[in-house]
Order: C-alpha cells, then structure tokens, then sequence
C-alpha cells in the first residue's frame, strides 16, 4: 500500500509489462530466435530393428563381421557390438559414424533373434584459438612483451542419431550376408567345424 501512495498508478500498472517484456531478452527462453527445435520422436522402431533365425550370438557376431568389412573399429562381447568409422571430408571437417548393434533372443524361441542397431554421427570443425603469454626479464626490472600465437583445436558442432532407413537397410542386408560364415565364440557345434 505504501507504494501506491508514492507511484502513479499507470506506473503501478506498467510496472508487470516491463518485466515481462525484459524477460523474453534473456538467453534460453524458447521464443529466442536462432534455436533449433527437435524432430517429434515417432517411435518408428522398424528401421532400426531386425529379424533373424538364428541365436543373439551368432546374428551379434555377423553384424560384427559386416561392420569389419566396412572399415570400422569393432569392440564388444556376444550380444552387443560397436563399431567407429572415421571420415574427414575437408581439410577443416572431421566426421565420426559410430553403430551400437543389440542382439536379444526373439519371444520365447532361443534360436531366433533380434537384431537393434543404432548410428551415432558426430561432426568436429578445426576452430582457432588465440593464446597470449608474457615474457618478464630478470634484473632489468618488470619489462613484459606479449607473445602472441594461435593454435588449432578440433570443436564438436553437431551430435546426432542417424535417422536414414535407407542405410540400417543396407547395414541389415550385409549382416544377412555374414550370417551362414558367422559362428558364435560359445555355439555347440559349430566351433569344431570352423577350425577344420
């Protein structure tokens, strides 16, 4: 009440506006110009899952044979493999593609399979950084020359889920391909016959 006696009252009135509108200039509010919004998740889960009739190990081990065939650096255990794969397409651009492939028994059935597989792909550009030092020289007193110089780093600017069907459709199709060479490290049988 005090304050009312004291202010106008179309100050008063104004006073909610004002903050309002110095609030929408701040970093990180949603109408802020230049955001990028999200895709909406559709939960489409066919283009990244696949169907086969063998056991988790063995399809786990076929993809982990497709992804050798293509260059990448393969690391894992019987039901989960992932694999990087460098590309630099310009002197200044670095591209990583990374697959995370999941093997899962299908239903109830321990000879079928399903295969989940997902892309990484990360995106670096070469930025400079400008760093300065001084230089103090001992017993002439507090002389200091500054010493200038740049130096290169790399600066990750996009982050993202592969999104291209096409592409988990190619991957899918070569696994299928491995899938009678491929023998699971633990499957009876099949490690005897692979030896001779």
């Amino acid at each position: 009440m005090l304050l009312s006696t004291r202010l106008p009252r179309t100050l008063i009135a104004a006073l909610p506006l004002s903050l309002l509108a110095a609030c929408v200039g701040l970093p990180g509010i949603s109408s802020t110009p230049g955001l990028l919004h999200y895709q909406p998740e559709a939960f489409e889960g066919r283009a990244y899952a696949r169907h086969f009739a063998v056991r988790p190990e063995r399809a786990c081990e076929a993809a982990r044979r497709a992804l050798l065939s293509q260059g990448y650096i393969v690391k894992g255990d019987a039901i989960q493999v992932s694999g990087r794969k460098y590309f630099q397409p310009s002197a200044e651009r670095h591209v990583q593609l990374e697959f995370r492939v999941v093997c899962t028994v299908n239903g109830r059935d321990a000879e079928t399979s399903m295969a989940f597989a997902s892309g990484l792909n990360e995106q670096y550009t070469v930025r400079k950084v400008r760093e300065s030092a001084s230089l103090g020289v001992g017993g002439i007193g507090s002389l200091s020359l500054p010493v200038e110089g740049s130096m290169d780093s790399m600066v990750k600017i996009a982050s993202e889920t592969v999104t291209d069907s096409e592409l988990y459709e190619r991957f899918f199709d070569l696994v299928g391909e491995y899938l009678d060479d491929a023998v699971a490290p633990d499957e009876p049988g099949k490690a005897g016959q692979a030896e001779s």
